[in-house]
């Protein structure tokens, strides 16, 4: 179990070994000399699962995908110079959206920092404060005990993972020889670990802490919910399967409208009476303010729903996260309570009895549905907002879905059916950027042990095409839908379209690329369908044959703003008549 041949390879396995004890088994590995102690030593132990990238920003975002399907963080491996620097996008995106993430930078020893010694820079606290802990760790050293070693792990593990999980951060110095060899360590080093070697679990368990709402909270939270005229319930981005099971129980016992977003994992496929879908098609014409809001989770997506809330201030605005990070842009929050999710609704519902539903928002609801589907059935021609309805229409069971930030996001939010069944669904939209979107795409994938459908435009695929490499390396296939229109299709939304001038070259970001050959390069199958019964049947078809595939639909950004304002020209119609 512990290898005994060097300092370097007792610390290392001493490494991975109460790594594997807390229950971290997934390693993403880029290539590099000075981090040899810790690869080896993970290539060795039966129990690790590794994967090689073959640099650190796409293993980074994959370790990140990882994290946001299974709940538990993968850990990084590089090695020293500006590799770790590589991780900073995923690091950002990690502490912004609390996601776990566990970083293992190799390093020089003390000496050789400071003396201009080659592939050598300052890497302790490199992430400054986006990081949850951060430690140095000297290298392996006889008058070091490898309880220190230990104890450094799994505090490393529960910083982590305890609300609100994020990145840590070790920098691991090793001195040469980097590569195994004979220098055996005397048996008494390891004299002091004989219990923990008689054994399977880690050498300091920590218990997570009971975030329970406190009583007075709840009372008041009570009191405003049953006393509220127009109450309106807003669930955000939802991690978990049973912080979803949760809060559906709470809104179906409450009776109250609920609005969805995308990332919430109730967006489509759940059968309730107080879901409200398409909020924010809804929000295209005027709607009466809420009284109160009770926010439940992540933030959403929609812009509207965001301006409506900003323009018309319920007089209370609750919000209720598994952590203390405040996100209130528009300061106009009144009650944030940091507590578990699932404790805070099994708590509300022991408290109130069912409301009385009587608002508007459903019926609305239900005849954007109507419109939105007969927009989509009337089109031949393949759209962007056709493509975002039918996979959520398409997408089986047991899948997952990953989708790009900017444009793909949003359509989804905006336009995708409730007819399909429910799915895993994650996104990158802590800090938003459209970096890593492939590579998250395929840690999802690995994450879940499932086939993962990425929608992505064709900036972002540009942005990350390197990841394609892992995808081989996957035991399931990464579907692909590539919507190319051939620049940054979002800035087409935003006012400065207005100014020809300066938007095409410096904001429409035109190119002239498609991707068959770059797809094949990667040994992806690839498929360019042209209409609406095109893209089902190669859809449908990469689904049943297992095999990863780059589906491009190629779009213009001028016919997709005319159509997102067609399709809102005929809501805002339709619900005023």
């Amino acid at each position: 179990m512990i290898d005994t041949t060097s300092f370097n390879t007792v610390w290392a396995s001493l490494l991975v070994e109460e790594l594997l004890r807390t229950g971290i088994r997934y390693f993403c590995i880029s290539p590099g000399s000075r981090s040899t102690p810790l690869t080896v030593a993970v290539a060795k132990h039966p129990h690790t699962t590794a994967i090689l990238a073959y640099d650190e920003r796409s293993a980074a975002f994959h370790a990140l995908g990882y994290a946001r399907a299974t709940g538990t963080s993968a850990v990084l491996i590089c090695t020293s110079g500006t590799a770790a620097a590589n991780y900073l996008p995923a690091v950002v995106e990690a502490d912004v959206d609390t996601v776990p993430l566990l970083i293992f930078s190799a390093d020089r020893p003390p000496e050789l920092r400071e003396t201009g010694a080659n592939q050598t820079i300052r890497q302790p606290a490199m992430f400054g404060d986006r990081v949850r802990w951060q430690f140095d760790l000297p290298c392996p050293d006889i008058h070091i005990p490898p309880q220190m070693v230990l104890t450094t792990i799994d505090q490393a593990v529960y910083r982590a993972h305890r609300p609100p999980a994020g990145p840590v951060h070790l920098n691991c110095m090793f001195r040469e020889p980097l590569a195994p060899q004979t220098e055996p360590v005397p048996a008494a080093y390891l004299e002091g670990l004989t219990r923990w070697q008689s054994t399977t679990t880690p050498y300091t368990r920590y218990d997570p802490p009971q975030m329970v709402p406190p009583e007075a909270p709840q009372c008041a939270v009570s009191a405003h919910i049953c006393n509220a005229k127009q109450p309106l319930i807003i669930v955000g981005r939802l991690s978990k399967p049973d912080e979803q099971k949760a809060v559906l129980t709470l809104i179906e016992h409450l009776r109250l409208p609920a609005v969805v977003d995308v990332l919430s994992g109730l967006r489509w496929g759940v059968r309730s009476e107080h879901i409200i879908p398409y909020v924010d098609q809804q929000l295209l014409i005027e709607q009466p303010p809420p009284d109160l809001v009770l926010h439940l989770g992540g933030e959403f997506t929609s812009k509207r729903l965001a301006q409506f809330l900003e323009a018309s201030p319920p007089q209370h605005r609750i919000v209720v996260k598994p952590h203390p990070f405040r996100h209130d842009p528009t300061h106009h929050v009144t009650h944030r309570i940091e507590c578990d999710l699932i404790a805070f609704c099994e708590h509300i519902i022991s408290r109130i009895a069912p409301q009385n539903d009587s608002s508007h928002w459903k019926t609305q609801s239900e005849r954007v549905k109507v419109i939105l589907d007969q927009f989509v059935a009337n089109q031949e021609s393949l759209n962007e907002i056709m493509v975002a309805h039918l996979i959520s229409r398409y997408i089986p069971a047991g899948h997952g879905l990953f989708v790009s930030s900017s444009m793909p996001i949003r359509d989804l939010d905006m336009y995708a059916t409730t007819d399909g069944v429910p799915v895993r669904i994650a996104a990158n939209r802590g800090a938003s950027g459209i970096d890593g979107t492939i590579a998250s795409a395929t840690g999802f994938s690995a994450g879940l042990e499932a086939p993962v459908t990425l929608i992505t435009g064709d900036l972002a695929f540009l942005h990350d095409l390197n990841s394609l490499s892992l995808i081989d390396r996957l035991r399931q296939p990464v579907i692909i839908i590539l919507i190319n229109n051939q620049g940054g299709g979002i800035f087409s939304f935003l006012p400065i379209a207005n100014h020809p001038d300066v938007f095409e070259p410096y904001f429409g970001t035109p190119h002239h690329l498609t991707f068959r050959h770059v797809s094949e390069n990667f040994g992806l199958r690839y498929q360019h369908p042209r209409t609406r019964p095109e893209f089902i049947t190669c859809y449908q078809n990469a689904l049943k044959q297992g095999q990863s595939t780059v589906i491009e639909v190629r779009t213009t950004r001028a016919e997709n703003v005319a159509l997102h304002r067609q399709l809102q020209a005929s809501i805002i119609s339709h619900l005023t008549s």
